[in-house]
Formats: C-alpha cells, structure tokens, sequence
C-alpha cells in the first residue's frame, strides 16, 4: 500500500478508536441517566407516556363524510318490482364496479402515539443503533490477525461483537413497534367501521392504545438497559478490547 494512503486508512483507525472510546466512556453513561431520569418521569401526569393519555387521546367516534369526488360512487334508482329481469343484470355490475368499495366512514389515527410516543422510541432506537455502528466498527478494528495461540483476548472481543450486535437487533425491533401499532390498531377500527353497534370493538381499540402506552415505556427501560450492560460489559473487558495480545510475550518468560 501507498505510504500517504497508508498514514490516512491510520488515521481513519485512529479516528475510529477515539469516536468508539467517546462513546462507550462519555455517551453511554450520559443515555444511561438521561434515560432512567425520562422513565421517573412517566409516572407523572404530565408525561406523554403516563397512562392517562390512553383515555384522552383514543377517538372511537366514526365520521361520516360525503365522497364528492368525480370518481365516486354512481346512486342509481331504485327498481321497481316489475324490472326485476333489467335489475338482474346491472346488479353484478353494481357490487362489484370499485366505486362501490368506497366507504364513507373513518376513525381517526390515535395522534398522541404517532406525534409523541412513537416519535420518541423511533429517535432513541436511532440513535442506539448508530452508535452501536460505530462501537462495533472499532472494536472489530482492533482485532489481531487471526493465528495459533493466546486467543483468550480474542474471544472476548467476540463475545462483545455478539453482545453489540443483539443489542443493535433489539433496536430495530423497537423500532419497528410503530408499524405493528398502525397494522393492528387498523386492523380493529376496520371492525368497527364495518360492525358499529359491538361494543367489544371499541372496548378492544381503547385497550389496544393503553397497551401501547405501557410498552413504549417498557421500550424506554429496554433501551436503559442495554446502554447499562453493554456498558458494563465493555469497561470490564476494556483492557482486553484494546489490546487483546498485549501481555502476550510477558506470559512466555
């Protein structure tokens, strides 16, 4: 390799190591009681996450509104009992022309879940992820060529590796929460849209919205706690993720 691209692809090693240490002794701590502060908090009132908001922000009511589109749905007249044989052959032109599809009624989207509550896991999940990326990158970096011997340092480099990434897994499923959300929360009000007199319906969407609540602060310790114990984790084996052959040739005299 090139002598200058050397000295840069080195300082990029450098520059991982530094980002990869800040992180690990200055950010994680930092999310550490940032988070733990914003999860004392949400037994309070006055926080997004606080279960009361489950009442005050699920709307059950269906909305009638008039479809004035050009493309809406043709009323035809109703036929008289004499017209039965013309009335046979609109009607499979009638049920199924997708005008007909169009329903005037909609439930309106749960705005406190997908303004705040979703918005802030989706933020924390981004940022844990990203960071992981970067953790990960230097840690990998400072491993040895691979050969005979000594791999105890090693092997703890890959336990971190794996710790990292199931770490960065769990972030993407959190992530991932609002979809599910959405899909399941549809999947009950397309019930109540087409089934309005059952009650179960509406029971079940106002149950759904408070479920939600306590996961996403259950999704808010999960995050907590992955910032504690990949913190713990790598400032107990730092020694050795640094430098995990170091002591090598102490320990053949």
């Amino acid at each position: 390799m090139d002598k200058g691209l050397s000295d840069k692809v080195e300082d990029f090693r450098k520059e991982v190591a530094a980002s990869g240490e800040d992180i690990v002794f200055s950010k994680f701590p930092n999310k550490i009681l940032e988070l733990h502060k914003l999860v004392e908090t949400t037994l309070e009132t006055d926080s997004p996450f606080h279960i009361s908001h489950a009442v005050m922000s699920t709307d059950t009511t269906i909305y009638l509104q008039e479809d004035t589109s050009p493309g809406g749905p043709i009323h035809k007249k109703r036929k008289r009992d004499d017209d039965t044989s013309e009335l046979d052959k609109t009607s499979s032109t009638v049920h199924h022309d997708p005008h007909y599809a169009k329903f005037a009624g909609r439930i309106l989207a749960n705005k406190h879940m997908s303004q705040n509550i979703h918005g802030i896991i989706k933020n924390e999940c981004a940022q844990l992820a990203l960071m992981i990326d970067q953790v990960k990158l230097w840690v990998t970096l400072t491993m040895p060529k691979i050969e005979d011997g000594d791999n105890f340092g090693v092997q703890i480099q890959e336990e971190v590796l794996g710790e990292l990434q199931r770490a960065q897994e769990g972030a993407y499923n959190m992530r991932d929460a609002a979809r599910q959300d959405y899909l399941a929360r549809a999947r009950i009000c397309s019930k109540i849209v087409k089934y309005p007199n059952v009650e179960d319906y509406t029971l079940s969407l106002k149950e759904h919205d408070e479920k939600q609540l306590y996961l996403a602060r259950q999704h808010l310790l999960d995050i907590r706690n992955i910032y504690a114990v990949l913190t713990d984790l790598i400032h107990k084996n730092i020694s050795k993720i640094r430098a995990p052959k170091a002591y090598n040739s102490v320990a053949l005299y």
